[in-house]
């Protein structure tokens, strides 16, 4: 723990200072927090590779089907 950087990660991770009060819902809110973060990333991703135009829409969902990596999941 004598390193600069491994004692502010330390400090920040591990020995971080909570209150008693906080409780199963702080870890719930992370996690929805997580998941909003994760859908907008996907959705991001997905808006990149699909178009909406009505004569090439049908194509798109099927390059995303596939031609992208785990585009059928």
């Amino acid at each position: 723990k004598t390193h600069p950087l491994i004692k502010i990660a330390n400090d920040a991770l591990v020995d971080l200072p909570a209150p008693s009060n906080i409780s199963v819902w702080w870890n719930f809110g992370s996690l929805l927090g997580l998941c909003l973060i994760t859908q907008i990333l996907t959705g991001l991703f997905l808006a990149m590779h699909y178009t909406s135009d009505i004569s090439t829409a049908f194509s798109s969902v099927t390059h995303i089907c596939r031609d992208v990596n785990y585009g059928w999941l």
